[in-house]
């Protein structure tokens, strides 16, 4: 009997993995903030890079503001904000949460216009990353937590100035104790500012005020 021959095994179709792209590392911007010009930044900004080191981002641009935390306009933060419209980074962040925001209205206002353009934000003193859920409700939970801090020390301040005016004691710099006509005449007889100012022993600034102040009475009085 004839041995019967079988068919060869079909072989199996080779399946190739997928090459093992990396995926593009994220950009980051820094945000920093101090109230004056004698508070330096760098301490926030040297923190802020480690950080996108840790994280394996790219610094796509620093973003600084010496401003007071009150005031509404902000170049850094605005052309930050504008930049974000142009898509030029994908992760703000920042040292804490009272750095880009004057109060917890105006914080949400920055977080809920990022996070329409689909960037992240990263608070690093909270510890905050509005990338997964907990991150973002945590934000307002934290933000609002934020500015009750501060009206209590605006109200204590205001306690204390209260205070200090029913004891009699005098809250903020004396009354300027120069001779504000002499000032006036020298100014306007010649001397230049730095010279009124060295002989009367005051600012340039005050002197330009009081000669200032002086203009204004007289215009006052001839109408």
């Amino acid at each position: 009997m004839a041995e019967q021959k079988l068919p060869p095994p079909c072989a199996s179709p080779k399946t190739e993995l997928p090459s093992s792209r990396t995926r593009p590392a994220k950009r980051a911007a820094i945000y920093t903030r101090v109230s004056c010009a004698d508070q330096h930044p760098e301490t926030q900004v040297y923190d802020l890079r480690d950080l996108a080191k840790q994280r394996q981002y790219e610094i796509a641009k620093e973003y600084s503001d010496v401003i007071s935390g009150a005031k509404s306009r902000r170049p850094g933060l605005d052309q930050l904000l504008a930049d974000a419209r142009r898509r030029r980074f994908d992760v703000v962040l920042v040292a804490a949460f009272d750095r880009i925001a004057r109060n917890v209205r105006h914080f949400l206002e920055v977080l809920d216009e990022l996070n329409h353009l689909g960037i992240e934000f990263v608070s690093l003193r909270e510890n905050i990353d509005t990338g997964g859920p907990l991150g973002r409700a945590m934000v307002v939970i934290v933000g609002a937590i934020a500015e009750l801090e501060r009206s209590l020390i605006v109200e204590r301040v205001k306690a204390g100035m209260r205070r200090a005016r029913l004891e009699g004691r005098r809250i903020g710099r004396a009354p300027l104790n120069v001779d504000r006509a002499t000032i006036v005449s020298d100014r306007i007889s010649g001397m230049s500012l730095t010279q009124v100012a060295k002989r009367h022993r005051v600012s340039r600034a005050t002197v330009v005020r009081l000669v200032k102040q002086a203009k204004q009475c007289q215009a006052a009085v001839a109408a």
